[in-house]
């Protein structure tokens, strides 16, 4: 890998991490069509999501700041009842058992389902369904959805289905943040409050992903045929610039946009990979 290249597949990962579009399905195919030709890897894509994640934290900074402190808060509190210490009445602090609550499914399926998920969920032809079902679904849901809750309203039931939803997001294809959103939105949340939660719902597993990809792949990484240190924490840091900048004009676009755009987009690129696929520029494996 050269650092051109590595700095187009962070573009990449940034401009599409946020969005309902699959990052991982995008740098799984762009990585064969550039000239070092190769799929760049489970690890390679996971580390470089560490840049993207580091923009929300970013953004979201004084919502995790408040929200971790009256999580830490009502579990400590002397002489509260269970109710209180799982957040009663107050929501920044039920909001951080719904994050927890929610990134279970996702480690859970991570760590049992690691070999798969590096190997044979990688095939192209199982990325080029996913968009497209997805695609389906994020449409039926922007289309059926009640969009009448915002984040005050949010029920440990959502946390669980839509951390369900984020756990089937390990399919490259799938989307993190489609998948979420979907689920938000089949429960009745609106747009915004949706993908805030999705973005919330995120950091501990992307991040906690990330690093450990870092520690246990770091001399495939490293390796002479892999993307190398240096190029992966390019990737990374050009991911990091570009997402933060698509996250403030995607939750100020699904203000008053639908998601009909990115439907499209998913079946086009489905489609995409298929012709790819079929005419033999790049291989499903």
């Amino acid at each position: 890998m050269t650092w051109w290249e590595s700095v187009v597949l962070g573009l990449i990962q940034g401009l599409t991490e946020f969005l309902p579009i699959s990052s991982s399905a995008h740098i799984r195919v762009l990585g064969p069509l550039l000239p070092h030709g190769a799929d760049p890897g489970a690890a390679f894509t996971a580390v470089i999501q560490i840049g993207t994640e580091a923009a929300v934290v970013l953004y979201f900074w004084k919502d995790i700041v408040r929200i971790v402190g009256a999580w830490a808060r009502a579990l400590t509190a002397r002489g509260a009842s269970w109710r209180e210490r799982l957040g009663g009445a107050n929501a920044d602090a039920r909001m951080g058992w719904f994050i927890i609550a929610g990134s279970v499914p996702i480690v859970l399926a991570g760590v049992l389902l690691k070999d798969v998920i590096e190997s044979g969920l990688r095939n192209l032809w199982i990325t080029a369904v996913m968009l497209a079902l997805f695609a389906v679904v994020l449409g039926w849901a922007d289309r059926m959805g009640a969009k009448r809750r915002d984040e005050g309203q949010l029920r440990w039931r959502d946390a669980v289905v839509m951390g369900l939803a984020q756990a089937a997001a390990l399919i490259p294809g799938v989307s993190r943040s489609g998948g979420t959103i979907s689920a938000g939105l089949f429960l009745g949340l609106t747009r915004e409050a949706a993908a805030r939660f999705s973005f919330l719902l995120a950091i501990p597993a992307v991040l906690g992903s990330g690093f450990y990809e870092l520690a246990t792949e770091w001399d495939t990484l490293a390796a002479d045929a892999g993307p190398g240190l240096a190029y992966t924490g390019l990737a990374a840091l050009v991911a990091f610039g570009v997402g933060f900048a698509v996250i403030v004009w995607f939750l100020r676009l699904i203000k008053r946009g639908s998601f009909v755009p990115f439907v499209v987009y998913r079946l086009v690129f489905a489609g995409v990979i298929v012709v790819l696929l079929a005419t033999g520029t790049v291989a499903a494996v």
